[in-house]
């Protein structure tokens, strides 16, 4: 039985999400294999899992863009504005790096030669050096100026890194534990396989058994924190349980009759996904971050992080919601 006033097709065909998630797992081999080949700096970054020699790189004005802004829509990324004369940046910049890989993809540490890229400096507004600065979603953030204590900067990179996770949904890199260089990890249990209980998902979800779906997807995080396909899986089956029992025009015309009203607008960004409208859902949460403040926006900002979770941080559209996020916030 088909849950009643919703659509299972669409933007969330949940009956094809294995499907997808097996797409997504060989798109992604594909592009670690194309970095071990021959990725480096940046691009590599963004190719699956790095080595730690691509968490720290150094930035042009040509590549800003490409390396620093784009990139901050997958992890923090931390701006290290130095200089070969400068004496002070002998020893921070040393420290960044050190803490950068530690921090094992977490944040990513853009190194600028101030000499070389005076434009970006200029734009900056920077009167001194060493200046650090980090970008998150394509917004500045300022953090210090100057040689600090090594403990102040591990709170500042904690404190940023979990800004960006939970603001932004931002959760960083994959860092290849094998490689050169990678700082020492417990070993991790074998995981899987888990093709059972993720078809078991599918399963209830052709059955209608949505709460038999959220469970099964559970089980699967419960042993496997990072599956992503039970990840996904699992934003999407609450958001249809969230819907199934909506009266959409009564949700949407309490939306209308109340702009500012942050439950009206969530239960109307919910049917705004369910029914393939993205941009519509993300613009309205947007927007109502815009106009609430205290646990109000909290509660806005985090059901617009699950609504990323439903599409998934490769879709360009996520990408865009979080830079508007960030505007908003910042």
């Amino acid at each position: 039985m088909q849950p009643r006033n919703m659509s299972m097709s669409g933007v969330v065909d949940l009956a094809a999400v294995k499907a997808a998630g097996e797409a997504k797992a060989k798109a992604e081999q594909a592009r670690a294999e194309s970095a071990r080949q021959g990725g480096s700096g940046a691009g590599a970054a963004a190719a699956g899992a790095v080595p730690p020699s691509a968490l720290v790189i150094d930035v042009d004005e040509a590549g800003f863009e490409r390396d620093v802004l784009q990139l901050s829509n997958e992890v923090p990324v931390v701006l290290d504005f130095w200089a070969e004369w400068c004496e002070p940046c002998k020893q921070l910049s040393p420290l960044l790096e050190r803490l950068t890989v530690e921090a094992a993809g977490r944040v990513v540490l853009a190194k600028v030669d101030v000499d070389a890229n005076q434009m970006l400096m200029q734009q900056f507004g920077i009167q001194g050096i060493p200046a650090v600065f980090a970008v998150v979603a394509g917004q500045v953030l300022p953090l210090f100026q100057g040689v600090v204590p090594e403990q102040q900067i591990r709170e500042t990179l904690a404190q940023l890194v979990q800004v960006a996770e939970e603001r932004f949904g931002l959760i960083g890199l994959q860092v290849d534990a094998g490689a050169e260089g990678a700082p020492a990890a417990a070993a991790a249990p074998p995981a899987g396989p888990y093709d059972a209980l993720l078809e078991a998902a599918v399963v209830a979800l052709d059955a209608g058994d949505l709460g038999g779906a959220v469970q099964a997807y559970k089980n699967v995080l419960a042993d496997d924190p990072a599956n992503m396909e039970a990840k996904l899986g699992l934003a999407q089956a609450e958001l249809l349980s969230r819907v199934q029992h909506m009266n959409p025009q009564a949700v949407r015309e309490a939306a209308a009759a109340n702009p500012r009203d942050p439950q009206a607008q969530i239960a109307a960004a919910d049917l705004d996904l369910v029914g393939g409208h993205v941009e519509d859902a993300f613009g309205r949460l947007v927007d109502t971050v815009r106009v609430t403040a205290g646990d109000e926006r909290d509660a806005v900002r985090v059901r617009l992080l699950e609504l990323f979770e439903v599409i998934g941080a490769d879709d360009p559209r996520v990408s865009a919601a979080r830079t508007a996020l960030a505007r908003v916030l910042f």
